[in-house]
């Protein structure tokens, strides 16, 4: 599905990376050494870029295709936020040029230090042709599925297509990122996991962005709820605010908390962003708060077993095309 494109990859693409990383790390004619990267190798001095697929002033990030040793690669490059308790550093060490001045406006060229103008950067490699399109602008047309669209256009893709989830069932079995649960339910019912999002750098919480994986494994999304996931989704709901509240000190009236429809990947999982934070995929076409979620089972058991949903996809979305092909769009 599609997805804003600073989100979580795929089981597939980190392992491609990690792949992708051995290769090059094996190569002795991979390109200078850069602090900070194990082994002190750094990865981007092979990246030879190709196109650019898309960028964003508003956002400050910018999407690249190209090659990493002979392999398809896509490289994100995002400007991390200014941080509250380095402004007076920010202020104090940086040098300013001159641009502009008129009257009581002016306008200058700040130079930060390196360590305060760090650039958040995430690489896909080997990347396939998915994946470029994945981050490639391109239109976007909402969509209006009924429950028998869901029944005879939408599941058929997703059972046909196969999406992987095994990235996810890593994280709940503890065979990777293990260090990055914030909180966790290990009850198999109404458990989850709660962790950081890959768009969040941790820094400050502004941007907060955390995922609650569940650890029931056949929901695969919003229209597989029903009020017997109730207890489950008000488990997530009240735990993973108060996870919140102690670990970072941001109460509950500070937070969205939703779901994706349609999801990301086929997994249950819930989004806990800060309140005032402009997540992607957090507008109305796409996101469902999970209060009005639980209220909504709570008055009809199979709500969303139901009712007609939207939902926004791109236009190399190969569900679009199947839409198309029933003329439901």
């Amino acid at each position: 599905m599609a997805e804003s494109a600073a989100k979580r990859e795929s089981d597939g693409d980190k392992e491609a990376l990690n792949q992708g990383i051995k290769k090059m790390k094996s190569d002795p004619g991979n390109g200078a050494e850069a602090a900070g990267e194990p082994g002190g190798t750094n990865i981007l001095s092979a990246f030879q870029t190709s196109a650019v697929l898309s960028d964003s002033a508003r956002e400050k990030n910018i999407f690249l295709h190209g090659k990493i040793s002979s392999q398809d690669a896509v490289v994100i490059l995002e400007k991390t936020p200014i941080r509250e308790d380095v402004v007076e550093e920010l202020l104090r060490a940086s040098t300013l040029k001159l641009e502009m001045k008129n009257d009581i406006y002016s306008t200058y060229r700040l130079q930060a230090p390196a360590h305060l103008n760090e650039i958040k950067t995430t690489v896909v490699c080997p990347a396939t042709e998915k994946h470029v399109k994945k981050y490639q602008r391109q239109e976007s047309f909402l969509v209006e599925e009924t429950a028998e669209d869901y029944r005879s256009i939408t599941l058929p893709y997703i059972e046909k297509q196969r999406f992987s989830v095994q990235w996810v069932l890593n994280i709940l079995e503890k065979k990777a990122e293990a260090e990055r649960i914030v909180f966790e339910d290990p009850d198999p019912d109404v458990g989850f996991v709660l962790l950081p999002d890959f768009k969040w750098d941790q820094k400050q919480v502004d941007d907060l962005y955390l995922i609650a994986i569940v650890h029931q494994r056949d929901i695969k999304s919003l229209r597989d709820l029903t009020s017997d996931h109730l207890p489950l989704l008000q488990n997530v709901f009240r735990k993973g605010k108060d996870a919140i509240l102690q670990r970072y000190k941001l109460p509950a009236c500070k937070l969205r908390v939703y779901l994706h429809y349609q999801p990301s990947y086929y997994h249950l999982h819930v989004h806990f962003t800060r309140l005032g934070y402009e997540a992607p995929g957090c507008g109305v076409e796409r996101a469902h708060l999970l209060a009005d979620v639980i209220q909504n089972l709570q008055n009809h058991p199979e709500h969303y077993k139901t009712r007609t949903l939207y939902f926004p996809l791109r236009a190399d979305d190969g569900l679009l095309q199947n839409f198309k092909e029933a003329q439901r769009l």
